[in-house]
């Protein structure tokens, strides 16, 4: 055991840069003796996380499984809003117990239990049902699936800054993000490159079964992190907590602004499909591949996330303005694609594009939840987290709703909407405090 220790603390030391005297901002003493083998412990579970997510995702893997077993197209419109804002928007009221219990982690694990349990009924559904029938509960059980997420997400991120000292946090977020990608693209490779090719039902349910063992496996690592026990005098009613939440947004100008400047920061991810839809107007269904997009996420994880870590840990206001300057810059460059010479409208140039947006969405989400742990109270972290997610959630149906445009004016016009709203994130995002 001593010797596992020891390598575990030496892995650390070179992720980390961190000298023999270790420095532990922000956590206590005996948290600080177990952060190498909890560091170890966090990036094994996001891994295996990080490749579930890929391989059952709502934007990329979903809808193709619904198509191929019969489900109406309308059905894949729902499933990214009810991701996101199924995730995001109950958070506020969820948040009002964590404060009542002194380990928070089993509200990562538990949640990614159920989210195993989901994918299981998924599989089953995936396996016998067709048609509108299996549409629905598909629903159904994203629904679970991202109330669930939500839950894990105020739960990570208290856990993340009790046993995660100041200035480490960032580069956990990459580690995650990059052994995710490593095995994203493994999987990619092996298997989703020839699964558009496939319509076998049996390799459909088993590429969802995957996504509940992984889930399964990374909660009973999560649970082997060592968490001191928090205080718990904070736990309120949901309806102190929405009092308590609207407190701490009329006091907290920093608060008001990160909101802001993360909703904005939403065009983002909100403007990617939409890469994929002006990619086939102008190329064909040939850059719609499905292995294609995976790969992409798997490339951007592995390439990006190391330095998007460190840049965070240095300081993740200006990874936030980085990141918006960039994004607005590509997705105006994707609006600008149908001007391009003929010669430059090829495949390898609309997927560079798109490989750049996966990457510019890692260093939005890595910065955004770096500040927000680092800027967060102690005493008030879960409440937070959960204000700022049911705000973003609120953000998501706004921004859901923008997609309409596209069938109005077009789709460079909306792109081009998504890219002013990365520049106006800019202003808010300038006056943030440094953390």
């Amino acid at each position: 055991m001593r010797k596992k220790e020891a390598l575990t603390e030496k892995v650390y030391e070179w992720i980390t840069d961190e000298g023999e005297v270790r420095a532990c901002a922000n956590i206590s003493d005996s948290a600080c003796r177990e952060v190498p083998n909890n560091f170890a412990k966090n990036v094994a579970s996001g891994a295996l996380s990080k490749l579930a997510e890929q391989l059952v995702h709502p934007g990329t893997t979903l809808p193709w499984i619904l198509a191929a077993i019969g489900v109406p197209g309308a059905f894949s419109g729902a499933l990214v809003p009810i991701k996101d804002a199924g995730s995001l928007l109950p958070q506020l009221l969820v948040s009002a117990k964590i404060r009542s219990y002194p380990r928070r982690k089993w509200f990562w694990v538990i949640p990614a239990w159920v989210q195993a349990l989901s994918l299981l009924a998924m599989a089953g559904v995936v396996w016998n049902a067709e048609g509108a029938w299996a549409g629905w509960m598909l629903l159904a059980c994203l629904v679970v699936f991202s109330g669930s997420s939500g839950v894990a997400s105020i739960g990570f991120k208290d856990v993340t800054a009790k046993t995660i000292p100041k200035g480490k946090r960032g580069q956990l977020l990459a580690m995650r993000a990059s052994a995710g990608g490593i095995l994203t693209l493994a999987a990619g490779s092996l298997l989703l490159t020839d699964l558009s090719e496939n319509s076998d039902r049996t390799v459909l349910a088993l590429l969802v079964l995957s996504g509940a063992v992984l889930w399964a496996v990374s909660g009973l690592i999560f649970s082997r992190i060592v968490e001191d026990k928090g205080a718990t005098s904070g736990g309120r009613t949901p309806l102190q907590e929405l009092k308590k939440a609207w407190g701490f947004w009329r006091a907290d100008r920093n608060l008001r602004l990160f909101v802001v400047t993360r909703g904005l920061l939403m065009a983002i991810p909100l403007a990617q499909p939409f890469f994929v839809i002006l990619g086939r107007q102008q190329l064909g269904a040939a850059f719609a591949n499905l292995g294609l997009m995976v790969l992409a996420a798997g490339i951007a994880g592995v390439i990006s996330s190391p330095f998007w870590g460190r840049f965070a840990d240095r300081s993740s206001k200006k990874l936030m303005l980085l990141v918006a300057a960039l994004g607005a810059s590509n997705v105006a460059l994707m609006a600008s694609f149908p001007l391009w010479p003929d010669a430059l409208q090829q495949n390898y140039f609309l997927a560079l594009l798109f490989l750049i947006q996966v990457m510019v969405h890692g260093g939005a989400r890595l910065s955004r939840k770096t500040y927000l742990v680092d800027f967060a109270p102690e005493a008030d972290r879960p409440s937070y987290v959960s204000l700022s997610n049911t705000a973003i959630g609120l953000f998501t149906l706004i921004g859901a709703a923008l997609g309409t445009l596209a069938g109005v004016f077009g789709v460079q016009v909306l792109l081009l909407v998504f890219s002013g709203l990365l520049l106006l994130a800019l202003l808010p995002g300038s006056q943030l405090k440094e953390v």
